[in-house]
């Protein structure tokens, strides 16, 4: 199956991944979720990796994210994973746990090109920002489709605070916040994003993005604003898009 690559979108709570169609964007059959184990090691991920690919039988060319920087596949970061990854080369580690070559990228980049080719960012020029908010906040920039790799806007300083502490998902449900409270903080991030980078378009991913009609309302910016539409998989599915 050529048009098929494995997906696996390794985030702070749970690693999942799913064989996927790169032609269509279309999962090939269900995904499988585990939680990230705890600490979050290279070793201890390499094994739960190396079990999603076992538990779909799958040979061939693999896509991976990370919640971290990633250049020429070497975790450059660790906001959301375990600091032993800064300096390992992903690549190289989850190639020889699953015996397949594997092509790791940065996780809000993933879900980026995602959207891009098939969700809510397909056929969009100018200015448009992914941006991620789950157990952090991801982001990703694209101009005329082009993606700008490993922009870590989702750190930026709010109230002397990283925003990922004040607009996160995890903040969310770490302090039972209702949506429209919690709304409070995202609509100040969003805000700063857009007075900084004049974006034409923002989409927001995440688990969270399933839930747009609860903090949407909330939200006041310039920017046209509109939900992921691959959801939550679309972090897989950038994942496959960027297997070799």
């Amino acid at each position: 199956m050529t048009n098929v690559r494995m997906g696996i979108d390794i985030g702070g709570t749970g690693i999942k991944g799913a064989p996927v169609d790169i032609t269509t964007g279309k999962l090939k059959g269900d995904r499988l979720r585990i939680p990230t184990p705890e600490p979050a090691t290279p070793d201890a991920i390499g094994a739960t990796v190396a079990e999603i690919v076992k538990h779909f039988s799958w040979k061939g060319p693999i896509g991976a994210t990370m919640p971290a920087v990633v250049k020429s596949g070497v975790v450059l970061t660790a906001a959301n994973i375990d600091p032993s990854w800064i300096d390992t080369d992903a690549d190289m580690l989850f190639t020889k746990t699953t015996g397949s070559q594997v092509t790791v990228l940065n996780d809000a980049d993933a879900a980026g090109m995602a959207e891009m080719k098939f969700g809510a960012g397909k056929g969009r020029k100018g200015v448009v920002l992914m941006v991620t908010l789950g157990t952090g906040i991801g982001f990703a920039v694209f101009n005329d489709g082009v993606l700008l790799p490993n922009t870590e806007l989702g750190h930026i300083e709010l109230h002397g605070d990283d925003a990922e502490e004040r607009a996160s998902a995890r903040v969310r449900e770490e302090t039972d916040e209702s949506w429209k409270k919690w709304s409070h903080g995202v609509n100040e991030y969003l805000q700063k994003i857009d007075s900084l980078l004049w974006p034409d378009l923002i989409i927001i991913g995440g688990g969270v993005s399933k839930k747009a009609d609860k903090f949407f309302p909330h939200i006041h910016i310039r920017a046209e604003l509109v939900a992921a539409e691959l959801l939550n998989d679309a972090g897989i599915v950038g994942a496959a898009l960027a297997a070799k």
